[in-house]
């Protein structure tokens, strides 16, 4: 348009400018003006005022200007934990705030965002905007934070710019910690209790991270990204987060960080826990060692587990996965009534336990019948227990489209208890392929590295009498990993491990993090041997009793 004009000015001779070099002066104005902006701490964006939403853009930049100040800020924050501690905020009593990323992942949600977005434009410099922001004279004020928003609110008025679809790709490559995976859902079946995400970066993709995760009806988040969240969250929102909840003496505050952005939230929670990740730099160390010296008291979890300690002088190491912590956390809790999971008196049901109880059925045709059982309850049931999540798969009719497996298939464990449980175990592994499959004849053939890193475990056995057996499998399970999915998957569960006062209900109501499915509940006492015994059955043993 400049180019035009100066080609067609009557009154005045100007010298021939190519458009080109006209749209190079602009670009290089608009770095100069951010530099100086980012030096003077001058909120900046550019405005395509000719684009179809320029003028609807300006006029929300301009009441966001005139109307946002810090007390907007941090109230319209305050209503969103309100949100997140959902309609029951009465029986509330203990809150855990967890920073997002750095913490709960090892990945940082921000540089993966931008990466892939310069990734789409085909951008050889992927150099992160974040970093200039952050370390211009904004540091991490809460006009920093409004920078970064004004930032995506400058590229979304690109056709060619998908925020939504950023932040999937970003949420797909997010990976959380199994620890905290299953600590979040140990805490998600209390009452009593509620886990809230507090992130400075964008909420949209850990919302996408944790209903990937199947975790979004149990944990909320906090967060900002764009303008019309009304809100940013940063150090200062964290911590005044923690004071506004410790205003009800009924709850406690438990906050788990990893960097200095999370201490101020960390010293004014009740309960503070610092995660340690050794690709980390040492940031943390002279802030911590201040802190300490002026009373702060907190702990730390190494993640991985096998990590350097980093602060061995400073803070007192704990377990994300032990017995002791997770009690602490959940002592004040109140318990949520579960069911145990089966299919008796459908019509599948009967057609399935019919060979398994005819009497000339044995050997291989009554291994593929525990086969089938296997195979139908993990189809059944484990999308309901764990989740399922999508993947790329190539249709039949030649385009790409999206698969389903198993949330964490290959971060589950599936263990046949022999003998008996082998049949069973192997239709578990049908649905589960790249599941790690363990035999055990007694608990100890349960070893730390086999729980290590996994999501869940599923312990199979063709029939459950006293319960007695599966009861010690899972006390050696929480000896090693206190928050682990347990999943047990049997054919048959005697009714009597269904009684209030019962070994086996009773492990199951003190456990919380542990589910039962079975093809039928049975009234029939009666226990095998010989000749009627699963395992002499199976394998056509019976002449050796």
């Amino acid at each position: 348009m400049i180019a035009s004009q100066r080609q067609n000015d009557k009154e005045r001779v100007r010298p021939p400018v190519s458009a080109d070099h006209l749209r190079e002066w602009q670009d290089s104005e608009k770095i100069k003006l951010k530099n100086l902006c980012l030096r003077h701490q001058i909120l900046y964006i550019v405005v395509d005022a000719q684009g179809p939403q320029g003028s609807g853009k300006v006029s929300m930049l301009l009441q966001d200007f005139r109307n946002h100040s810090e007390e907007q800020n941090l109230s319209k924050a305050y209503l969103k934990l309100e949100d997140a501690l959902g309609a029951g905020e009465g029986d509330v009593n203990t809150v855990l705030l967890l920073d997002g990323d750095k913490t709960l992942s090892p990945g940082d949600s921000g540089t993966l965002f931008w990466e892939n977005y310069c990734r789409r434009r085909r951008m050889k410099d992927l150099s992160v905007p974040l970093t200039d922001i952050f370390s211009s004279a904004f540091g991490y004020s809460e006009n920093a934070f409004r920078q970064v928003v004004l930032l995506h609110e400058e590229l979304s008025m690109d056709e060619r710019f998908d925020f939504e679809g950023l932040c999937t790709s970003a949420a797909s490559q997010m990976r959380m910690h199994p620890e905290f995976v299953s600590l979040l859902q140990v805490v998600g079946q209390h009452n009593g209790i509620r886990a809230v995400v507090v992130t400075c970066g964008v909420a949209r993709i850990w919302e996408k991270v944790l209903q990937r995760e199947g975790l979004s009806y149990k944990v909320a988040v906090v967060g900002g990204g764009r303008l019309a969240d009304g809100y940013v969250v940063t150090p200062a929102v964290k911590a005044a987060l923690v004071s506004r909840l410790k205003k009800n003496p009924n709850i406690r505050v438990w906050a788990f960080g990893d960097s200095p952005m999370d201490l101020e939230m960390l010293k004014r929670a009740d309960q503070a826990i610092v995660v340690v990740d050794p690709t980390r730099n040492t940031s943390m160390n002279d802030r911590l060692q201040n802190a300490i010296r002026e009373g702060f008291r907190g702990r730390q979890i190494l993640l991985p587990r096998k990590s350097t300690i980093r602060f061995k002088a400073l803070l007192p190491l704990s377990e994300l996965i032990g017995r002791k912590l997770v009690d602490e956390i959940v002592s004040r809790g109140v318990r949520r009534q579960k069911r145990i999971r089966h299919a008796t008196g459908k019509n599948a049901t009967k057609l399935l336990m019919t060979p398994t109880r005819n009497a000339t059925i044995h050997g291989p045709a009554l291994i593929k019948a525990h086969r089938r059982v296997g195979r139908f309850l993990a189809t059944l049931s484990m999308p309901d227990v764990v989740g399922v999540e999508g993947y790329e798969i190539s249709h039949v009719q030649g385009q790409k489209d999206v698969g389903y497996r198993i949330q964490h298939e290959e971060t589950t464990t599936i263990v046949a208890l022999m003998r008996g449980g082998e049949p069973m175990a192997l239709g578990v592994f049908d649905v589960l392929p790249s599941a790690l499959f363990l035999h055990a004849n007694s608990p100890q053939d349960i070893a730390s590295n086999h729980l290590e890193g996994q999501h869940a475990i599923v312990l199979v056995d063709s029939v459950i009498n006293t319960g007695k057996t599966v009861v010690q499998f899972v006390q050696r399970i929480r000896e090693l990993h206190a928050t682990l999915r347990i999943v047990i998957i049997a054919g048959v569960v005697q009714e009597n491990n269904t009684h209030s006062d019962s070994l086996f209900r009773r492990a199951f109501d003190s456990d919380l993090n542990m589910d039962v499915v079975a093809l039928r509940i049975s009234q029939n006492e009666f226990v095998g041997s010989g000749g009627s015994d699963t395992g002499n059955r199976l394998f056509n043993t019976a002449k050796l009793t």
